[in-house]
């Protein structure tokens, strides 16, 4: 069965601690400070594999976590960075976060980072000042991100076959292609896309049986948007339909049916270049399937091949697998600019978001709001009287001291930063 829809939860890995420690050699008396930095820790990526076909093995697997980095230790040695965790993904997968940020992987190879490393922490070395000589604290590594991710699946074909249900789309495939979809004599035979190729001297097509549509499949009717979805990507559609429909419906209704929940669904689906197999004209009289083709061919105009077919007896298959080779563009080649060298460059990783706001929560009690904020308390263990200090300062010069002192605060209150409450004296 196609798996085309998962929801799976993705942590990046933390970043290593940074490491607090002095140099100690023999007749190097006062070596100072010489802890190292940790490691950034592991991103979490989605890449497109083209060996993968649907969205299965999400079905047993919902988790994935990045390595950590590592902490940092004496004599400047710094912490190896966290291995990043590729997730494989097959070609059409739309992967959808939580901020709305989509990612589409279409091409083998494709890379997209979906959850970051957390940043590392930094050693006591870089605390040491002309009147902090040996600082006894050192930076904690900030967690990764992490998110729930959901995954939904868009089959990658050329040619997508279209029609209500028992319309004779899975005959039509199995005779044009080696696919061996479920055929048999009542609607919604189909449950899943099923697909075949066409295969040319130089050329190869995909074609995509799409199970059937009914009215009001744009709003979730019947098979609706799960299987809709499956159409979009391609780059011509059969309209199949049945000349003789068993339940005695009109032909031109049921057309215009298909027509109007397609372009419901997506607006670039009425512009798709179009081919209508007129499906089962074996059931009819050969005057009564010309009539028709001449018919349809009036009302759809040259833009509109009209092609009379019979998946029983073989009639105009070979005119339709000649029409789709020739109607369905050539995909362009992706052009890669020309680099006719490396140049220096730096990387540039986005930054916290500025900005915060105090509240009171009642007497003697606040709460600094922001994400800047938050991080940096994060940053430093406030059982340690120096770091406390330190973050004392940093929390000055950024302007908290001096909002906090504005809605009333005074030193020995407490304050609630990022979840963590601590008595705050500034003094």
């Amino acid at each position: 069965m196609l798996s085309d829809r998962a929801r799976i939860h993705v942590q990046a890995g933390a970043g290593g601690d940074g490491c607090m420690s002095f140099r100690r050699e023999s007749r190097v008396p006062k070596g100072g400070p010489d802890g190292g930095d940790g490691g950034r820790g592991g991103d979490v990526l989605l890449v497109c594999d083209d060996s993968l076909r649907d969205l299965q093995f999400f079905r047993r697997t919902a988790h994935f976590k990045a390595r950590r980095g590592g902490h940092g230790r004496g004599a400047l040695r710094f912490g190896p960075e966290g291995e990043p965790l590729e997730v494989h993904v097959p070609p059409g997968t739309v992967a959808i976060l939580e901020d709305g940020t989509r990612h589409d992987l279409v091409a083998p190879g494709q890379r997209a980072v979906v959850a970051k490393g957390g940043s590392p922490g930094r050693g006591n070395k870089h605390f040491a000042t002309a009147t902090r000589q040996a600082p006894r604290f050192a930076e904690r590594g900030l967690p990764g991100e992490e998110a729930w991710i959901e995954l939904q699946l868009k089959l990658l074909a050329d040619v997508g076959l279209v029609g209500l249900p028992n319309a004779g789309k899975s005959s039509l495939l199995s005779r044009l292609t080696r696919a061996q979809p479920k055929i048999a004599d009542y609607p919604f035979t189909t449950l899943e896309p099923v697909l075949g190729t066409i295969e040319a001297d130089e050329r190869q097509l995909v074609l995509a049986d799409i199970p059937g549509l009914i009215e009001g499949a744009s709003d979730g009717a019947g098979l609706g948007h799960d299987f809709l979805a499956h159409v979009e990507r391609t780059r011509l559609l059969v309209h199949v339909l049945d000349l003789s429909p068993i339940d005695g419906s009109d032909p031109v209704a049921n057309h215009a049916t298909i027509e109007r929940e397609l372009a419901a669904h997506d607006t670039r689906l009425a512009a798709l270049p179009r081919v209508l197999a007129l499906s089962k004209v074996d059931l009819v009289t050969p005057q009564e399937a010309a009539a028709a083709a001449a018919e349809w061919a009036e009302r759809l105009g040259p833009e509109v091949p009209v092609v009379r077919t019979s998946s029983a007896t073989g009639e105009g298959l070979d005119e339709l697998r000649g029409l789709l080779l020739a109607h369905v563009p050539l995909a362009p080649p992706a052009e890669l600019p020309e680099v006719e060298g490396l140049a220096e460059h730096q990387v540039f990783r986005p930054a916290a978001r500025r900005g915060f706001q105090v509240e009171q929560l009642d007497e003697g009690r606040f709460r600094v709001l922001g994400e800047g904020i938050d991080r940096l308390v994060l940053r430093y263990d406030l059982e340690n009287e120096e770091a406390m200090a330190h973050l004392e300062r940093r929390l000055k010069r950024i302007g908290v001291i001096q909002a906090l002192e504005d809605a009333g605060f005074e030193p020995g209150d407490d304050v609630e930063i990022g979840g963590v409450e601590f008595e705050l004296d500034p003094s």
